[in-house]
């Protein structure tokens, strides 16, 4: 090229009513250059993808393409410029082929005006094997895993002859071996000439594969930096505006003594021979790759799916648990890895979230207790800097980290013995994980039982005292934190011995 940039968005300023959330932003990609967005939930990241989507205007500023100023007024007219926006949430048809969810809204048709379904499928499998992809174009996309289908959100993008790709947390849901998929396909894209936008919190993955890292913070450009030239501790400071003196909070901690067991937990259909215990004051971490059935074992433990067999334990007393009730009344509390389907009523207060598992104790006679509720709520907020207007806001509109807050407050209210973790930085920013690190640390402090399930191996690194470890169904490895390496864990996880 003459140096003429792919795409050029500058000095874009956008409010919503007096909320200014995009102030003078600039950003720009190249010819096959792969650009990251970083920066914590609220910083402006999706404001401005929107904007180059077509999805929300400019109240200020330009948009050029190939150094032509652009008015991206719609969706539609994105695409016709060569952006395509892959989201986070998957958008395709389950019942409905690949090549059909490829062309769907552009179909390909024969001489007679009809939906040409053999030429579409052509086209598509020439896509996938340009990508060096193991799928058929004829295969319905319900067959395939939620890691396959957000390739094929890339299939349709290049299909289309995408120039600038937006890839918003394109990881949230892959196994390894998909994430290095999807880089390989990046790396592909790029030879193509084909400009790249990647949105991730992961910062391992931002120094893997961008060539740019661009920080954005309270709806300001903060900082524009060649890869190669950056530091994850500045990266992190510019985002968050502060120094974070330590990411992982971690202590010593006084452990008390065995407070769960489990002694051969099978499942007809998930895991078989479960064996192993946490002690009071202790985080124990369960690592292992997609379909290592961590979260199977947590929920079996929890009362939501039945055991087929062995036996659970806390304090030496052994437990039926036929449903979550059961395990919440004996003092184990599990706070899902879906926080928004499973954790959280989103159309719902505050208050009521976090009033959903204690809600009987504010009840006096057929009245309400909400002065009690209140306090609850209150003491919650200041004890985990939860940021919210008033406990009547609505939680689908708090940012993830609040959200987690929130489902902790609900869980932490019946002051449990055990609580499960899973994935529970899963989907939030820096400055916010921060903030769970040091929440689960104060719990082990005040000698709760953690059981963590990451797919994140520097998390159970850095925060776990011990670590067990899983491949399809079982546990394949023990390790003391003195064992601690990413190279030992994946081992066990690969393991199927």
């Amino acid at each position: 090229m003459d140096g003429t940039k792919l795409l050029q968005m500058q000095n874009i300023t956008k409010a919503f009513a007096s909320n200014i959330v995009l102030t003078g932003v600039n950003l720009s990609v190249g010819e096959g250059e792969v650009v990251a967005i970083l920066g914590e939930n609220g910083a402006g990241k999706s404001t401005l993808i929107k904007i180059l989507g077509g999805i929300y205007k400019a109240d200020s500023g330009e948009i050029r393409i190939n150094g032509e100023v652009k008015n991206i007024h719609s969706a539609a007219v994105a695409g016709a410029n060569g952006i395509r926006i892959i989201h986070q949430e998957i958008i395709l048809v389950p019942a409905r082929t690949i090549a059909a969810n490829v062309f769907m809204g552009r179909e390909l048709r024969d001489k007679f005006g009809l939906v040409d379904a053999k030429r579409m499928e052509e086209e598509t499998q020439k896509v996938i094997d340009d990508l060096h992809l193991n799928l058929r174009a004829d295969q319905l996309v319900e067959e395939l895993s939620i890691g396959m289908q957000q390739l094929v959100e890339i299939i349709k993008a290049v299909s289309a002859e995408a120039r600038i790709v937006v890839m918003d947390e394109p990881t949230s849901s892959l196994s390894q071996g998909e994430v290095e998929t999807l880089f390989d396909i990046i790396r592909l894209l790029k030879e193509k000439g084909v400009g790249i936008i990647y949105i991730s919190h992961r910062l391992e993955e931002l120094f893997a594969i961008t060539d740019r890292i661009v920080v954005l913070r309270d709806g300001k450009m903060i900082g524009d930096i060649p890869t190669p030239e950056a530091d994850k501790d500045e990266l992190i400071k510019m985002m968050v505006g502060r120094e974070l003196s330590s990411y992982y909070t971690r202590n010593k901690h006084e452990i008390k003594g065995t407070s769960l067991e489990v002694k051969g937990l099978e499942h007809d259909k998930y895991f078989r021979d479960i064996n192993f215990h946490a002690q009071y004051g202790e985080i124990v971490g369960f690592a292992g790759l997609v379909g290592a059935r961590r979260t199977e074992l947590m929920k079996t433990i929890f009362g939501a799916y039945q055991k087929a067999g062995g036996d659970i334990y806390l304090d030496g007393k052994k437990l039926e648990i036929k449903r979550p009730q059961d395990a919440i009344d004996n003092g184990i509390v599990y706070v899902s890895e879906d926080r928004r389907d499973e954790g959280l009523i989103l159309k719902n207060d505050v208050k009521f979230n976090m009033g959903l598992v204690c809600l009987g104790d504010f009840i006096r006679g057929v009245g309400v207790k909400h002065g009690a509720w209140d306090k609850m709520v209150e003491d919650y907020r200041k004890k985990f800097s939860i940021k919210i207007t008033s406990s009547r806001q609505l939680t689908g509109n708090l940012s993830g980290g609040n959200q987690q807050k929130v489902v902790l407050s609900k869980w932490l209210a019946k002051k449990p013995k055990v609580i499960i973790l899973d994935e529970p930085t899963r989907g939030i920013d820096v400055g916010s994980k921060a903030e769970i690190y040091a929440i689960i640390d104060e719990l082990a402090a005040e000698g709760v039982s953690i059981i963590m399930v990451s797919s994140e191996l520097p998390e159970i690194i850095n925060m776990c005292n011990r670590c067990y470890v899983m491949c399809e169904g079982r546990i394949t490895g023990e390790l003391a934190e003195e064992e601690f390496s990413q190279e030992s864990m994946m081992t066990f996880a690969t393991s199927r011995e």
